[in-house]
Formats: structure tokens, C-alpha cells, sequence
């Protein structure tokens, strides 16, 4: 009645997995999916093990720890995903599973193709052309910040300004930085700061966070609202890896709030030394110009002695004392007496010549002698060494304001700080329990028989859990 099977065709069990493992991965390839985790088990070789499943149905997965330390975070159950792996039969048990090599929470994926569409059509629009670029001013008295007042950017852009320019005024233009309503509030802000025209430039950025609290910088409204301000605006979001599309628009990007900070201020060393190098350049210029002027001074003074018409009668007068020796020596009386009367003609012409143009000389003399007088930079050097003197103590009297401000602001953070310690939450009888050196917060972390240490304020407990009464829905 039945035929007998080929002895050749008898298949073990071992062969009958291996072979549906081969088709299975041969044939389907790489696949997304999408579901929410359950019985997720991290195991000490590193390796992940759960279930993803929908309303319907559900497959197990493996993810190996060469492909698990890329994802970033920590899965755990009820988290919804998406991944991406390849069919296989985990051949000992002929379990069916998928194995995954790429995890990320599902939405992320969805606003990472929001991301690249908006990207490639602002820039089709030319919002990132390298023409529409505003120059940053070279000197910089006022920057406007718009972000977060409570958030850690404007912490750490005003501990840079402190640091580096303590004379540059900062004024904050507040905004919600993370949320459905961010977006609005920052373009509010940056359409505030161009309308009252107070700053040099503007500073758009917060802190680091995960795609979805940095999503607000990545809204079209924002990007056209950097993109139409007519104050020049450095976009300082996240983290040096964090890139978003206020970046792209932005007239310069900086990698984090601080940089930004650093991007836009002088160091007041720097300050120092061009004021320094400004002064001695006007110093090395007015003595040189002194130096030319008594120059002048002295070559025109030499010209005039040698036109002196005192002088030109004593040499004369030496010269009649040499002829008046020669005609003693000859006895000529005659030619003498012409000679005299000569040498008289003689002087009178010299005296009638030479007095006027000695007179005009003298007078062009005082004349110069005045008009040097009146162009002595002695006033302006006193001038300029007084302004000096004002900047430097203006300098001064700020940064000692700044510095008292800072300590000021530590000493109120560390009291904070020291009001919410967990230390101190120890001292009022409270207790905090860890499972492998982490902190617990949700009974689905832990297991019967697990091991539990409770710290307490003066020392701790080591305990095995024996039973789990999970809080009731009620």
C-alpha cells in the first residue's frame, strides 16, 4: 500500500536544519522590520538575545556583540525598533530567528529621510550657497545668544567670554531649545534680535542630545529664519558630531557652544599686545617726525649764520688788515688812501646789501621758530597716554566685576549642588540598590535569586532577592 522511501533521500535532523539554514540565508538576504522588544536577555558574553514582536506575531533574534557596540544605548523591553539582519535556523534547536546587525529606536529612521530631503531641497534653493555668506565682524563689542537660560551652552559661552574678553557684552534671547514648540521660539528670537539690531553677531545652539531633542535645529522655519537675518549667525548645536541643518545655512558653524564662544572673541592677551604694538609704533613715529623737524631746524639755522652780514664785515676786515700790510711795506700813500676809500665804498655797498636780506632772514627764522612751536606733538602724547591710562583701568575694573561675579555664581551652585546629593538623601534614611554596580529603578530589572547591594549612609547590605511583588495596575 505505501511506497518506501529512497535510502538516499533520508534526511537527518541535523541535515534537514542545515539545509533550510542554507535556503533561508541564501535566498532572502538582508531585511528591515520594525516591532517592539520582549524577554530581552544581554548576556555575559555580550551577546543580545529577545523577541521582536507585533500584535500577531513574533520572532527571535540574536545580536552579536560586534554589531551590539555600535548601537549606542542599551535596549530593553517594550522599546519599539527598527532593524535590519538576515534570516537563519539556529541549527541545534531548528529555532527560526533573525540575526541582526543594525538596531536604532523606530522614528529615528523616519527623521533621518526627513533630515536628507529638507537638506537637499533648501540647498537645491541655494540656503547653503558660500554667496549668501555674511562675514563675521573682525571686532566684536556685543554678541546676542539664542538658547536655552538654563541649559549648559549659555553656561559654557559665558565662561569662554569670561575667560578670554571679559569686555564683550552678551545678551541672551531666550528660547525653548527641545519640543514641539522650540522651533517658533527660536525663529521668535533670531526675528527679535535683528529687529532691535543690538549685537554684532548671534550665536544659534544648545547643548548635545539624541536626533530627536536636536530636531528643532533641523525645522525649515529655523533654517529661513538664519537665512533671511541680516545679523551674521554661528550655529553651535551639540556635539562635535552632531550636524543639523542650521548648520548648513548658518553663516559659519561651530562644532559646540564653546567653540563658538572662542570663534567670535579676541583674547584679551591679544588685546594687550596690539595695544602695545599701537603705542609703540605711534611713539617710534612722533619721535621720528621730532627728529626730521629739528633737523630742518639746525640746517636752516647753519644757512642763515653763514649769511650773517657780521660775519661777511670780519672777514673783510681781515682781508683790509692783509692789504693794509702789504701797502705799509710799499710806502705807496696814494694808493693807500684810494685803497681806504675803496675799502669805505666797499663796506657801505655790503652793509646796504646784506643788512635787508639779514633782516628777512631773521624774520622767516621766528616766523619758523613759531609755526614749530605751534605743531609740537608734546599735547597729543599727553592726550594719548591719558585715553591709555582710561582703557587700562576700564580693562581692570572688569575683569576684577567678572571674577567676583564667577565666584560668586560658584558659591551658589555649590550649595545647590550639595542640597540634591544622594549622599545627603542617605542621611534621611533612604536607601539605593544596585544590580552589577547599576543603579535600580524599575522591578523588571531584576530576577529571583538575583543579588542585590543597598547602600545605606553608613555602609551597605548585600542581599538575594527570594520573591517579586511587582506594583499592581490598580
Amino acid at each position: 500500500m505505501f511506497s518506501s522511501p529512497d535510502v538516499n533521500n533520508i534526511l537527518s535532523i541535523t541535515k534537514l536544519n542545515r539545509f533550510a539554514k542554507r535556503v533561508l540565508e541564501s535566498e532572502i538576504g538582508l531585511v528591515w522590520a520594525t516591532g517592539e522588544i520582549s524577554n530581552f536577555i544581554a548576556a555575559a558574553s555580550g551577546h543580545w538575545y529577545f523577541s521582536l514582536k507585533d500584535s500577531k506575531a513574533q520572532v527571535r533574534t540574536a545580536m552579536f556583540k560586534g554589531s551590539n557596540q555600535r548601537v549606542g544605548f542599551k535596549p530593553k523591553n517594550g522599546d519599539k525598533v527598527l532593524v535590519r539582519g538576515s534570516l537563519s535556523i539556529y541549527e541545534p534547536r531548528g529555532d527560526y530567528q533573525l540575526i541582526i546587525q543594525h538596531l536604532e529606536h523606530d522614528g529615528i529612521g523616519q527623521l533621518k529621510r526627513e533630515f536628507e530631503r529638507l537638506k537637499q531641497q533648501l540647498s537645491q534653493q541655494g540656503l547653503f550657497s558660500e554667496e549668501h555668506k555674511k562675514a563675521i565682524p573682525e571686532q566684536i563689542s556685543t554678541i546676542g545668544i539664542v538658547t536655552s537660560p538654563t541649559g549648559a551652552a549659555i553656561h559654557d559661552v559665558l565662561t569662554v567670554f569670561s575667560r578670554r574678553n571679559p569686555a564683550i557684552n552678551v545678551i541672551l534671547y531666550p528660547a525653548l531649545v527641545q519640543g514641539a514648540s522650540a522651533a517658533q521660539e527660536i525663529v521668535n528670537q533670531i526675528e527679535k534680535a535683528n529687529q532691535r539690531n543690538e549685537v554684532d553677531a548671534l550665536i544659534v545652539g544648545r547643548g548635545g542630545g539624541s536626533l530627536e531633542d536636536l530636531w528643532p535645529f533641523n525645522e525649515e522655519s529655523v533654517a529661513r529664519a538664519i537665512f533671511d537675518s541680516n545679523i551674521p549667525v554661528v550655529s553651535a548645536v551639540g556635539h562635535e558630531i552632531d550636524v543639523t541643518i542650521s548648520d548648513f545655512v548658518a553663516d559659519r558653524r561651530a562644532p559646540t557652544p564653546s567653540a563658538a564662544a572662542e570663534l567670535l572673541s579676541i583674547d584679551k592677551e591679544s588685546l594687550n599686545t596690539q595695544l602695545v604694538q599701537m603705542y609703540n609704533r605711534l611713539n617710534y613715529q612722533i619721535k621720528n617726525h621730532l627728529t626730521q623737524l629739528t633737523l630742518k631746524h639746525q640746517i636752516a639755522q647753519k644757512r642763515l649764520e653763514r649769511l650773517d652780514p657780521q660775519q661777511q664785515i670780519q672777514n673783510n676786515s681781515q682781508r683790509l688788515d692783509a692789504l693794509m700790510l702789504r701797502f705799509n711795506a710799499m710806502h705807496p700813500v696814494n694808493k693807500v688812501k684810494d685803497y681806504q676809500t675803496k675799502l669805505h665804498e666797499l663796506n657801505e655797498q655790503l652793509i646796504n646789501r646784506y643788512g635787508d636780506t639779514y633782516k628777512r632772514r631773521k624774520e622767516k627764522l621766528a616766523y619758523i621758530s613759531h609755526r614749530l612751536l605751534q605743531s609740537s606733538p608734546s599735547d597729543d602724547i599727553v592726550d594719548m597716554q591719558a585715553r591709555i591710562d582710561n582703557i587700562q583701568k576700564r580693562l581692570q575694573h572688569t575683569i576684577v566685576n567678572k571674577l567676583e561675579k564667577t565666584k560668586m555664581q560658584l558659591a551658589s551652585n555649590s550649595g545647590l549642588l550639595d542640597s540634591v546629593s544622594p549622599l545627603n538623601t542617605l542621611k534621611r534614611g533612604y536607601s539605593i540598590s544596585y544590580k552589577d554596580e547599576k543603579i535600580l529603578k524599575h522591578i523588571a530589572d531584576v530576577q529571583t535569586s538575583d543579588t542585590l547591594v543597598t547602600k545605606l549612609s553608613d555602609g551597605t547590605i548585600t542581599s538575594s532577592i527570594t520573591k517579586l511583588s511587582p506594583k499592581s495596575s490598580n
